[in-house]
């Protein structure tokens, strides 16, 4: 069984196990991916993220990650308006389901280069609205949940990592202390759906806003950043 369907607790997620959904979930664990749902993680804006236990073709001993595109109240529309500006999806169909599935895939695309160059989840495999992957941690706290004993290096290592991502190609897109997480004093990007190639049309808006992002957080420890000065570095 992919679901525990007899928790409570998964009452309150509403229409994220809508009918399409729970065929997936159980396709996917069938096929060994993961093998049961275990407890929820987060509850997004667009997904609802679990913790699975893995199942015996994920590769993994550890839990992992299962993230389920909601189909019923997702914003598709703010999905479809970063497609359209990516030249891998720029020619996807603005209608609600292709987008969400769209957007899963290019979450997985963007983990798969992301992790040849930065810190990141593993993506373990997808099918129309859900993704699995790797768990960081047990799981990494967010950054907005903690505070690294180092702030300066930490930032500093946010920042390489910034421009390690941009020099593979890809630029975060919605980077902020919500999608870094603390993993033993080290940074780990998470949730990619928004990152763009950098050969994008709005990359450098995206990097900026990104850089901003990251600058207010780390304003708050005294550590001061020159979003320009960055931003130049990345450009190079």
């Amino acid at each position: 069984m992919a679901v525990r369907r007899s928790r409570e607790e998964w009452k309150i997620y509403g229409n994220v196990f809508d009918q399409h959904t729970k065929l997936v979930l159980e396709k996917m664990a069938t096929q060994g991916l993961f093998d049961e749902l275990e407890s929820a993680l987060a509850l997004g804006k667009e997904a609802n993220v679990f913790i699975a236990s893995p199942g015996r073709k994920s590769g993994k001993d550890e839990q992992i990650i299962v993230k389920i595109y909601r189909l019923e109240n997702a914003n598709f529309k703010k999905m479809y308006d970063y497609l359209k500006h990516d030249p891998r999806y720029m020619h996807t169909k603005p209608n609600k389901r292709t987008t969400i599935f769209a957007w899963c895939q290019r979450e997985y695309r963007n983990l798969l280069l992301a992790r040849e160059a930065i810190r990141c989840p593993t993506p373990l495999g997808f099918k129309a609205n859900v993704l699995v992957m790797s768990m960081i941690g047990d799981p990494a706290r967010q950054l907005k949940d903690t505070m690294p004993k180092d702030p300066a290096a930490f930032a500093a290592l946010v920042l390489a990592d910034m421009r390690a991502l941009w020099k593979k190609g890809l630029v975060h897109g919605d980077l902020s202390a919500f999608n870094i997480l603390d993993n033993d004093e080290k940074p780990v990007f998470i949730d990619f759906s928004q990152s763009s190639p950098t050969n994008a049309p709005n990359a450098k808006e995206l990097l900026e806003r990104d850089l901003k992002n990251v600058a207010t957080y780390f304003q708050r420890l005294d550590v001061p950043i020159d979003v320009e000065e960055e931003k130049a570095k990345i450009l190079g």
